[in-house]
């Protein structure tokens, strides 16, 4: 089992799946963070995800697909998607706090895994195909 862990850590999705989590974890954290503050939940989530988009691309581009894809058609792609993904989680902070009266804390839950799974298909899919 220790000669397959280290093979495993090496992996692509290994990676990929390491620099979502921490960025969902920096969204969850952040999102948290500001609206506990007294910013709004829309523009709370808004500024977080801005800052989680600048620490995953980097990530996400520079390690776990080891700079392989253009910078000048994945930056471009990836920033649309993120644009699109952060209004996606004001929409839903916004929906799950004004609709279902949730917490900070749940309503940041629901927002990280929200838009988590859509950046995830849509990366894997569009910003960062796989290459044959």
């Amino acid at each position: 089992m220790s000669e397959i862990l280290p093979a495993f850590v090496q992996t692509r999705l290994f990676r990929f799946v390491t620099v979502g989590v921490g960025a969902a974890l920096l969204l969850f954290a952040l999102s948290w963070l500001l609206v506990s503050l007294g910013f709004s939940p829309f523009i709370g989530s808004v500024v977080a995800y801005a800052i989680a988009v600048v620490v995953a691309y980097s990530a996400q581009r520079g390690w776990t697909f080891g700079g392989q894809h253009d910078h000048a058609s994945a930056m471009p792609r990836y920033l649309v998607l993120q644009v699109g993904c952060a209004v996606f989680s004001g929409l839903v902070s916004h929906v799950a706090v004004a609709c279902f009266g949730m917490s900070p804390v749940a309503m940041s839950a629901l927002t990280t895994v929200a838009a988590s799974a859509v950046s995830y298909v849509l990366s894997s899919l569009w910003v960062f195909p796989v290459r044959d």
